[in-house]
């Protein structure tokens, strides 16, 4: 019998400064989050506990052995195992031998293996073949083990391995999910864990921190070919998480063994196979040709193993659905009588409101920039009645995604790896420098880099260290397509921020520019170190460790610095006739909007694992994770939360309020 309880206590508003402490009952084992842990009692064949059995297990892929020795309560523990296939021995002078094969490791998986001596020589042995799944009796949490053959085997639109998170029973996409932002740092997907928050799951690849500083979503993962596993755990997070509320995803990418091993593939879809949009000129000419490889191996034997492996992905399409509606030649006469028709409006009619009448307008009363806009070079002309165009965007992506990573056995009880992760991808504008029109999407480029240390030290039989640090880097740059701006085009007044650029919105009509165009840049920094301890105590395996994340914001964002004009149609009741008249209903200009951001955050846990009798163990644990709040560097920001909270206002706009 187990202690399964289906909640923990998460907060205990009892330490000064809003620091918060988590208490919970979750059995699992102290160990690495990357990594796995054996535990079991070995006893004889009358159930007598016996102390003193040496327990080694071997990895059989890469021949790294790791022991351990029965305490007096016969328990033994061997945690921060590589996950993958081991082979358990135990041996004890006036006993047979016993060995266990078919065991294999998943990541964060902690099964009882307890062993049974019989009397007898030495050199005779019984051996168990371990075919049967693993069954974990230690661990009461909720968890999802997505293993090496589903991540390589289950259909993957664009072998995005986020979504394979979505496999966990109480995993769901938020209303805002998307695969493709503008504005993150990189194209990934939001995720809510029984109704936690879009940014609460943390993301831990090789056991060190992958979550986005920018958003707290995660980083991009590994393609599934240099992906080992991962396991999303979802209710009875054990104390040495933290940092986010709703559950852990736990990766881990491959390593290099005793025998060489690789890949070649490439995936190919292409809109010759697809049918055509029924609004469409042509098909969307789609090609999207995804390649790469894998290889790894020994350096040494036995010693020390590499692994590397790059994909690239090239994406051409010509979406053709695209619709805007433009002034005709009769508009410009002033004739509205067909534009306001129901033929063009859904069959409901629209009249110009006063002082208009016949729905028609004097020309003279055009604005002399909407007249500059539409004669431009750059302004498509139509034939439709309506004044309908319809256009194609031009998309193309290129992304190159490369893992590398080292695994160097130093002796016994000393072990460490290193792990280097790139992400890069990059879409060009698609404006075809012909039509102003596609100007919708400025050129995006993507870039994440990952390293990551990770060190195991035996310190004795009793007592283990696991450490991790890594560095997280991303940067996004935007840079908006170069058009036309106001002043080009003959107003008075206006102050181009950005020279050649202009953001118009005209309702039922068409668009200049839009939100995935604003120039400006994100670039953030987050540093993680975690130590990890294991101590085995009698019936007690004591968990206890630290861990600090530096976050490092950098960005600046432009959207404010060229003027936005909105013509909804308040005046006329028509959008276009608005636009003609020059009369917006909204104008929105400022200044860059620029962050210099850094916070600090740090957590400590203790957790005991006691096996208080055969059929049951307990595991409290407690956690602290003081709140520490963001600061800023250097650069000014529009609102302050400090000055708000002393009601200082500005000296030059006295009306605004504080901060």
């Amino acid at each position: 019998m187990e202690i399964r309880p289906k909640c923990w206590i998460r907060f205990l508003q009892a330490i000064a400064g809003g620091a918060a402490v988590s208490f919970v009952l979750a059995p699992t084992g102290v160990m690495a989050q990357s990594t796995a842990q054996i535990s079991g009692v070995v006893t004889d064949q009358s159930g007598a506990i016996l102390p003193g059995v040496e327990v080694k297990v071997t990895q059989t892929d890469t021949g790294i052995t790791r022991s351990a020795v029965t305490n007096e309560t016969g328990l033994y523990i061997l945690p921060n195992l590589s996950i993958g296939p081991y082979r358990l021995e135990a041996a004890l002078p006036g006993f047979r031998g016993y060995v266990r094969t078919g065991i294999v490791l998943q990541v964060g998986s902690n099964p009882v293996l307890n062993i049974l001596m019989e009397v007898g020589q030495v050199t005779e042995t019984v051996e168990v073949q371990a075919d049967a799944a693993l069954v974990e009796t230690r661990n009461t949490g909720i968890s999802q083990m997505i293993d090496n053959t589903r991540v390589l085997e289950l259909p993957l639109n664009g072998r995005q391995v986020t979504e394979l998170v979505l496999l966990s029973g109480v995993a769901t996409t938020s209303t805002q999910g998307t695969l493709n932002p503008g504005s993150r740092n990189y194209p990934t997907i939001i995720i809510q864990v029984a109704g936690g928050m879009q940014a609460g799951l943390t993301y831990r690849l090789d056991g060190s921190n992958h979550n986005d500083a920018y958003n707290n979503l995660n980083l991009p993962l590994p393609f599934p070919d240099a992906l080992q596993e991962f396991k999303v755990e979802t209710s009875g997070l054990a104390a040495q998480y933290g940092f986010h509320s709703s559950g852990a995803v736990n990766a881990v990418t491959k390593a290099g063994t005793n025998d060489f091993h690789g890949d070649l593939f490439e995936f190919l879809r292409n809109g010759a196979l697809n049918a055509r949009n029924a609004f469409a000129l042509t098909n969307d000419g789609l090609k999207r040709n995804q390649f790469g490889g894998t290889v790894g191996g020994p350096v040494i034997r036995n010693k020390l193993f590499f692994f590397a492996g790059e994909q690239g992905t090239k994406e051409r399409s010509r979406p053709s659905a695209n619709r805007a509606y433009i002034p005709t030649a009769a508009m410009l006469a002033g004739d509205f009588t067909t534009i306001t028709s129901p033929a063009c409006n859904a069959g409901k009619a629209v009249t110009l409101g006063p002082p208009f009448s016949n729905n028609s307008i004097d020309p003279s009363q055009f604005s002399k920039v909407a007249l500059n806009l539409v004669h431009h070079q750059l302004f498509p002309t139509t034939n439709d009645p309506c004044g309908e165009v319809r256009f194609g965007s031009r998309l193309q992506t290129n992304e190159w995604i490369t893992t590398g990573r080292m695994d160097y056995q130093v002796n016994a009880r000393h072990s460490l790896f290193g792990r280097f992760f790139d992400a890069h991808r990059d879409q060009p504008a698609d404006y075809d420098g012909v039509n102003v029109l596609t100007s919708a999407n400025g050129h995006l480029v993507q870039k994440v880099h990952s390293f990551a240390l990770g060190e195991t030290y035996l310190i004795s039989s009793r007592a283990v260290s696991s450490f991790h640090g890594s560095v997280n880097w991303s940067y996004l740059p935007k840079f908006a397509p170069k058009t036309f701006d106001l002043t080009s085009l003959g107003a008075k007044g206006v102050y181009e921020g950005v020279p050649n650029m202009t953001v118009m919105t005209v309702n039922t009509g068409f668009s200049l520019l839009g939100t995935n165009t604003n120039p400006g840049h994100q670039n953030t920094t987050s540093y993680h170190l975690a130590e990890d301890l294991s101590l085995e105590r009698g019936r007690h395996q004591i968990g206890l460790g630290v861990s600090w994340i530096h976050q490092m914001l950098n960005g600046s964002v432009g959207s404010s610095v060229f003027p936005a004009t909105t013509f909804d149609g308040h005046f006329t009741g028509l959008g276009l006739s608005d636009f003609l008249l020059g009369k917006a209903s909204a104008f929105v200009q400022g200044s860059p909007v620029a962050s210099n951001t850094r916070q600090n955050s740090i957590g400590v846990y203790i957790q005991d694992t006691w096996k208080a009798a055969s059929r049951l163990t307990v595991s409290p644990g407690v956690r602290w994770e003081p709140h520490t709040l963001p600061y800023h560097l250097g650069r000014p920001m529009h609102f302050e939360r400090e000055w708000f909270d002393k009601g200082i206002k500005s000296t030059v706009f006295k009306n605004a309020p504080a901060g």
